[in-house]
């Protein structure tokens, strides 16, 4: 080890802890994706008439297939996304000192949204892209509902003005079933009866 420079034997600990605290939240992660998939695509469709199919995928350091595999994986695939973490920690792990960060883990991935077979990163309009939130929003609520076994409260923080009228009467009519919906809007018109 040269003078200045990190003793890079600790990498190893670092990595473990990383690969252990890592396969946690990357399972808890890939669990929510799986529960939101269809509840987002059916608040998705309704919103927008069914035009077109909302999806959310996982894009992961570790691989296209993740998903795939730890659905396979015996025990929620926590032994595998740990034994993942550390093969690509591993093999990124000259690249990593060179560059001064760390490449691969749950902190460099993402969701990513499309519509039909196209990202929406990108190419949604601006009242998919509202439409997507929405349906996110909605479909969180469903699945709070439905585990916490009670009516959490629907927050729509000035959601309508965004919508044309059509996607507005049609959003009015999917949260009336709701217990408690706190809805604002700068302007009062913009809430259907």
């Amino acid at each position: 080890v040269r003078r200045g420079q990190g003793d890079i034997r600790t990498l190893d600990i670092w990595d473990q802890h990383l690969a252990t605290s890592g396969a946690e939240l990357l399972a808890g992660r890939l669990d929510l994706l799986t529960a939101l998939s269809d509840p987002v695509r059916s608040a998705y469709q309704q919103v927008s008439l069914g035009r077109e199919t909302a999806g959310l995928t996982y894009k992961s350091t570790l691989g296209e297939n993740l998903s795939a595999e730890v659905a396979q994986a015996p025990g929620g695939g926590r032994e595998l996304l740990q034994a993942r973490l550390l093969e690509a920690t591993s093999r990124m792990r000259a690249t990593e000192l060179e560059r001064g960060l760390c490449l691969v883990g749950p902190h460099r991935d993402d969701v990513a949204i499309s519509l039909g077979s196209i990202p929406a990163k990108g190419y949604a309009s601006h009242g998919e892209c509202w439409s997507l939130a929405l349906s996110l929003r909605l479909a969180s609520y469903e699945l709070l509902r439905h585990e916490a076994g009670g009516d959490p409260v629907l927050v729509l923080d000035d959601v309508f003005a965004e919508l044309d009228v059509g996607r507005r009467a049609r959003l009015a009519e999917m949260v009336t079933g709701a217990e408690q919906v706190l809805i604002t809007a700068a302007v009062g018109e913009d809430i259907p009866e």
